[in-house]
């Protein structure tokens, strides 16, 4: 099957990939209300398997039992006041998602091809009419590589670590930002590297730089997207 083509009668997907810091959430969020389609937070999963694995003192130099991890646990995503909560095994763990120690154990964890293979067919699942808006670091390459709109989002690691930074402060977090920066370039390295599902857009994605961008302008971008990918379609139909 070619990149570019999806099964027949398939809902679509629009995928949005790229490196921590680079918007993809927030921007896919958006994008996926404006569509009034599902949304997939792919990192969210792994963030989970690595929440539950610190909660179980698993060592995460242990790819068995992280994929014992993975197995037994249980995600469910709600949508409440129109924010997005992640449950991990009956507890709320939003907050706790979103911290710099669970996005380094997810990008350690999401190293493991055990642990991306379990998770591979759960997040497939999330493909239902009438679209799905996919954001994560290898949804257009692995995931959904027959998705009808791809999107590869990047920043620069300088405005990616000062977005985290100020994201971090509103919330009453205390950081350094020369840490902030540390930390994507490091994670940025790790992404790219990996042997299984490295961090890279796809050949047939739009790249979109964010750098200097108010969130409006990449939507209407995003949008644009989907947009020509539709007319596309129609036109070989």
């Amino acid at each position: 099957m070619d990149n570019d083509t999806q099964p027949t009668g398939a809902a679509p997907v629009l995928t949005i990939d790229g490196p921590s810091g680079s918007g993809k959430g927030t921007i896919s969020r958006l994008v996926a209300e404006r569509l009034g389609w599902h949304y997939l937070d792919s990192g969210a999963l792994y963030r989970a398997v690595g929440v539950a694995a610190g909660w179980g003192d698993i060592d995460l130099a242990d790819p068995a039992a992280l994929v014992r991890c993975t197995f037994d646990t249980v995600v469910d995503f709600r949508e409440e006041g129109g924010e997005l909560r992640v449950l991990v095994n009956g507890s709320d763990a939003t907050g706790e998602l979103r911290t710099e120690t669970a996005g380094a154990a997810a990008s350690a964890i999401a190293a493991i091809p055990e642990v991306r293979e379990a998770l591979k067919e759960r997040q497939r699942a999330f493909r239902q009419a009438p679209g799905l808006v996919a954001d994560g670091r290898d949804m257009g390459t692995v995931i959904f590589p027959d998705a009808g709109a791809k999107v590869f989002l990047t920043a620069s690691a300088e405005e990616r670590a000062e977005r985290r930074y100020k994201q971090l402060s509103d919330k009453g977090v205390s950081v350094n930002l020369s840490g902030l920066l540390r930390e994507i370039l490091a994670r940025d390295a790790r992404d790219a590297s990996r042997a299984v599902a490295p961090l890279r857009p796809a050949a047939d994605a739009v790249t979109v730089d964010t750098t200097g961008l108010d969130i409006e302008e990449v939507v209407g971008r995003v949008l644009a997207v989907v947009s020509q990918a539709g007319r596309g379609r129609s036109q070989q139909s």
